[in-house]
């Protein structure tokens, strides 16, 4: 327990079990300066996925085979601490790796009660990993940072979370717009795997170059770099993240030691008996230009692909629509479909487009002024037409009284907005 010491010498931890399948938080005791409080740690979102609602994604349900699954046992053996110091320190990882309590108990949740969630993400991985993999290394980063979207959603790029974060990587709408992910009401592009990852990647490069340390930076992906900052004013200017370990929100406390638990458990899953679901790598896919509107109904009707995979293939819009009149976007097909789009693009975008896209461009309004107004409330009465000529002395009161009529009849009938009449002047009487 001396890296306990080294990396946690402030903080002891008595990590109180639970066994509530749903459960948000864990129960932890805190001993500190020779006082003890009890409090809880928000589990990172990841930790709350059930996983009927993980393999509800198309992939999931076309690529990744139950009944296949190598059968992992519900058995989890338990570890002595040093054999666990002694696998992280063995990890071929460029960030730090420490073991404590709290690391011990994300493992144990990992590899106990969420070890099918486990066997359904390394089963994932083959979807996802080249993306990340690719993006980190372009910008020099740490590959084990593949493993944050396993804290962050569970590998589901549908996902979002309790505040509005979205996709993979777990973007706030303002800040994946500062790094370039669109959002509006028919496309998100937090959504989109590879635009994601290379924004994210993008942005935990910048926080390295802030902290240089790689425990902030993901402390400050999960709860912003503000906060970060805040704790470690507080702590007099404290840089080690389990030394401003107390001074960080609940979900924070729990997201550094969630990261470490996730890369031991990708690692050594099957020391766990934990083996991953069968899956079939599907088939290669590529990306075209699309630079008018157009409807996934078009894609899988005339390009034979089914709607459900050009949904799961295209996860950044919302709608099923690619506003690609607005501005050229991308549409994920599989390779067989590439040159059948190409071929056929024209057509694709004719069919159905009137069904499908029945926003009018213009409408037309037949302008009303005071003189058309007029001609169309002098609407014919009930009875025959006939005419009166104003006399000297008439009114339209006593006009209408003399023939048996109402003041806003004889109005109507003719037009009038007031009751001025001039003698010699007709007026038309319905009678």
């Amino acid at each position: 327990m001396k890296k306990l010491e080294n990396y946690c010498s402030i903080i002891f931890l008595f990590l109180l079990a639970t066994t509530q399948v749903k459960a948000q938080s864990v129960d932890v005791v805190i001993r500190e300066n020779g006082t003890e409080r009890k409090e809880s740690i928000d589990l990172p979102k990841s930790m709350t996925y059930p996983l009927d609602s993980l393999l509800n994604d198309w992939k999931a349900k076309n690529y990744i085979d139950l009944g296949k699954d190598c059968s992992t046992a519900e058995v989890n053996p338990l570890f002595s601490d040093s054999v666990y110091i002694d696998r992280l320190s063995r990890i071929p990882a460029v960030m730090e790796m420490p073991y404590n309590d709290i690391v011990r108990k994300f493992i144990d949740m990992y590899a106990g009660r969420l070890r099918n969630q486990v066997s359904f993400m390394l089963s994932a991985c083959n979807f996802y990993m080249p993306i990340f993999e690719e993006a980190l290394d372009a910008y020099g980063l740490p590959l084990e940072l593949k493993y944050l979207p396993i804290i962050e959603s569970a590998l589901n790029p549908s996902a979002v979370s309790r505040a509005g974060a979205s996709g993979l990587w777990q973007f706030m709408i303002g800040t994946g717009k500062i790094y370039g992910l669109e959002s509006n009401s028919l496309i998100d592009e937090r959504r989109d795997p590879i635009k994601a990852t290379w924004a994210a990647a993008r942005y935990l490069k910048e926080m390295y170059d802030i902290y240089g340390d790689w425990n902030l930076v993901i402390a400050a992906y999960n709860c912003g770099p503000g906060t970060i900052n805040k704790a470690i004013r507080r702590a007099g200017g404290e840089t080690d993240y389990w030394k401003i370990y107390n001074l960080l929100p609940k979900e924070t406390r729990g997201y550094v030691p969630a990261f470490i638990a996730a890369n031991y458990v990708m690692t050594y899953y099957c020391d766990h008996n934990i083996c991953p679901m069968e899956t079939n790598i599907p088939a290669s896919t590529d990306t075209v230009l699309v630079t008018k509107n157009l409807h996934f109904e078009q894609i899988a009707e005339l390009c034979n692909v089914p709607l459900e995979e050009v949904k799961s293939l295209n996860p950044q819009y919302k709608k099923q629509v690619i506003p690609g009149t607005t501005k050229p976007c991308t549409l994920r097909l599989p390779q067989s479909a590439i040159s059948t789009f190409i071929d056929k693009q024209d057509t694709i975008y004719a069919h159905r487009a009137d069904e499908l896209f029945r926003n009018r461009k213009t409408v037309a309004v037949k302008e009303v002024t005071p003189t058309t107004r007029r001609q169309t409330s002098a609407v014919a009465g009930k009875g025959k037409l006939t005419y009166y000529k104003i006399k000297s002395g008439d009114t339209l009161s006593s006009i209408a009284e003399k023939l048996g009529v109402r003041v806003k009849d004889i109005q109507q009938w003719n037009g009038m907005s007031n009751t001025r009449i001039a003698a010699g002047k007709q007026l038309k009487i319905y009678k």
